[in-house]
């Protein structure tokens, strides 16, 4: 595993303090000199991915995801790349803590894209699964940073982005 990083509040004052708990999967799924994102209408740049369902595997997960977003409809997980956990005031619910996990494969696209089967907020955003140089997804989502600083996946997106430029990740 090439990461491993905690985002947002490290501690709290309180031990009794309610935490919600969310897990997610993430694809890196580079070909050559790009990588596969989802671009949204706000502007940003994301992996693939998204929360676990109810007795799901992450690998199962990724597949469904990546099918889900992006219209790819088989994929092979492969290594653990990282793993991000970010923590903060939960929106709707100020006396809680919302920690999400979120858990970087490698993939590799198997076959042609088919259509997208996006959820309503993904359709509102008009999610696009987008082939992007990294340094242009990194410059993108810093902008976005700029503009929404609130917007935590964003931070969280481009640190992944920024470790997997440094470490030169590439699928064979």
């Amino acid at each position: 595993m090439s990461f491993e990083v905690a985002l947002g509040i490290q501690r709290t004052e309180h031990h009794d303090v309610k935490v919600k708990f969310r897990e997610a999967v993430r694809a890196v799924i580079i070909d050559g000199d790009k990588i596969l994102l989802v671009h949204s209408n706000l502007g940003d740049y994301k992996f693939p991915g998204g929360g676990l369902m109810q007795n799901e595997s992450h690998s199962e997960a990724l597949i469904r995801e990546i099918a889900e977003e992006t219209g790819y409809l088989s994929t092979l997980v492969g290594d653990k790349v990282g793993v991000i956990i970010e923590k903060q005031i939960d929106e709707y619910d100020q006396d809680a803590i919302f920690q999400m996990t979120s858990h970087y494969y490698r993939c590799n696209l198997q076959g042609e894209r088919g259509k997208q089967n996006l959820d309503d907020y993904e359709l509102q955003q008009e999610y696009t699964p987008k082939w992007v140089h990294i340094d242009d997804a990194i410059k993108q989502n810093q902008k976005m940073i700029q503009k929404f600083p609130q917007n935590g996946w964003i931070h969280r997106e481009n640190y992944v982005l920024m470790k997997l430029k440094k470490q030169q990740i590439h699928m064979d």
